[in-house]
């Protein structure tokens, strides 16, 4: 049964005898239909490194190109699907250990009900024959990596990427068989498979960033036919989406309130944040083309006094295009249970984006992550942000360099008060990647 998730603010039919149905695309009624609507905008991730590797020319007519290789189907499993624990193949374009961000968020929790294939994007190099790198990360979870040689063309690579798939599931698959797309590029690979319930997660508009494949766009219709279930990383996206798909959910990612909680008692200091002087305002993500580097820069111009720290890896941008201050400071990309203990060291939290079409549906969860270590934040409009938090008290908006730094010493005023701490907490209230998560799963279970 599909029901409805308070914690999410969704309110959502339940999927019963009598619930009405969606009739897919090109296939049979399935699912349950939900009204997810909410008056609090969402959070969704932003901090990535996007890793396309389908960036060529790939044949679109996928419904009507089967496998090269034998079809893989959860309807011969060793046990009955009632006794044994469906497999659930993750295509993710994120890999599980850059940036621990949504897609690690929703696996390891889900990897309690159901084992978890969380399958990479290829690793090219050498001249040796295609093989899968695995390791698990933790329990029910097994990250899997293939290994390409050189020279491939993108049909080759296609091809050897459906059989290490097929290999790994003829060897795992033993109950039935769930598919979660975190990227449409890699249907192109899958499309033969016959799952019980397919997903697509659609954290981002993936064809909005930088370097993505011109075949994007097609390859995400092609998935919203095929997907039994669509979840979108924020408010803004969904609205975009459910037009697409009959059964779209809006899901802003959510935060781990306890492990940013800890930000709020005075945390020892990391090593290389130590010496800086206070005040300090931070960042912690990816640093990418969604970042204001030039708001940065004239911020840090105006107030030299002011520390920025930046904690993060520089992605898809060259870091010579970085400014270059005394007051800036770039400390690298660090692991998510670090980042409390640098959030505990700051007066303030920033989302400086850019707006531009790659911040456009993004819905940063940075947010809550920032509210629950603690620290008043400033943002850029970025939609979601406004709409969930503009009226929290909590978040200051500022569209100019001026309207920032004017906000700031706002948020400084604001930094470690009793009103500023009951805000934060009540913009957080009924959060958590568990709620979130249970509420995938009930859409999950409610077409199996």
């Amino acid at each position: 049964m599909c029901s409805s998730s308070a914690s999410l603010n969704l309110a959502v039919n339940a999927c019963d005898d009598s619930a009405s149905k969606i009739q897919e695309p090109n296939g049979p009624e399935k699912g349950c239909r939900a009204l997810a609507l909410s008056t609090r905008y969402g959070q969704g991730l932003d901090a990535r490194a996007v890793i396309f590797s389908l960036d060529k020319d790939v044949d679109m007519n996928l419904a009507e190109q089967p496998g090269q290789f034998a079809q893989v189907s959860a309807q011969s499993p060793v046990e009955s699907p009632s006794q044994a624990r469906p497999t659930l193949v993750c295509l993710s374009h994120l890999r599980w250990g850059f940036v621990y961000q949504r897609p690690q968020h929703v696996m390891s929790r889900l990897a309690k009900d159901y084992d978890v294939i969380f399958f990479e994007e290829p690793v090219l190099g050498g001249d040796e024959p295609p093989r899968l790198e695995a390791s698990s990360p933790s329990a029910g979870i097994q990250v899997v990596v293939p290994h390409l040689p050189e020279g491939l063309d993108e049909q080759a690579m296609i091809e050897a990427q459906r059989q290490l798939l097929d290999e790994r599931l003829a060897e795992a698959l033993q109950g039935d068989l769930l598919l979660w797309y975190f990227t449409p590029m890699s249907l192109a690979f899958t499309d033969h498979l016959q799952a019980q319930v397919t997903v697509f997660d659609c954290m981002d508009d993936l064809s909005a960033f930088k370097g993505a494949p011109a075949r994007l766009v097609g390859m995400e219709r092609l998935l919203m036919n095929k997907a039994d279930v669509v979840f979108t990383g924020g408010f803004s996206l969904w609205e975009v989406k459910q037009h697409q798909h009959g059964n779209a959910h809006p899901v802003p990612s959510s935060v781990d309130i306890g492990h940013f909680a800890q930000a709020r008692n005075a945390l020892a200091d990391p090593a290389d944040q130590a010496p800086i002087a206070r005040p300090r305002l931070g960042f912690f993500g990816v640093i990418d083309e969604r970042f204001d580097i030039e708001l940065v820069d004239r911020v840090a111009a105006q107030r030299p006094g002011w520390q920025i720290i930046l904690v993060g890896p520089v992605v898809k941008i060259d870091p010579q295009t970085l400014p270059r201050r005394s007051n800036i400071h770039y400390l690298g990309g660090r692991q998510y249970a670090e980042l409390p203990a640098y959030l505990s060291g700051w007066d303030v939290a920033l989302m400086p984006f850019a707006l531009n079409a790659s911040t456009r549906f993004i819905s940063p969860t940075k947010t809550p992550e920032y509210l629950a270590g603690g620290c008043p934040v400033v943002s850029t409009p970025i939609r979601d942000v406004v709409n969930g938090y503009g009226q929290s008290g909590a978040v200051f908006i500022a569209d100019t360099t001026d309207a920032f730094v004017s906000a700031i010493e706002g948020a400084l005023r604001l930094k470690g008060t009793p009103e500023f701490l009951k805000r934060a907490d009540a913009a957080l209230d009924g959060m958590s990647w568990d709620n979130t998560c249970r509420f995938m799963k009930e859409q999950i279970e409610c077409l199996r």
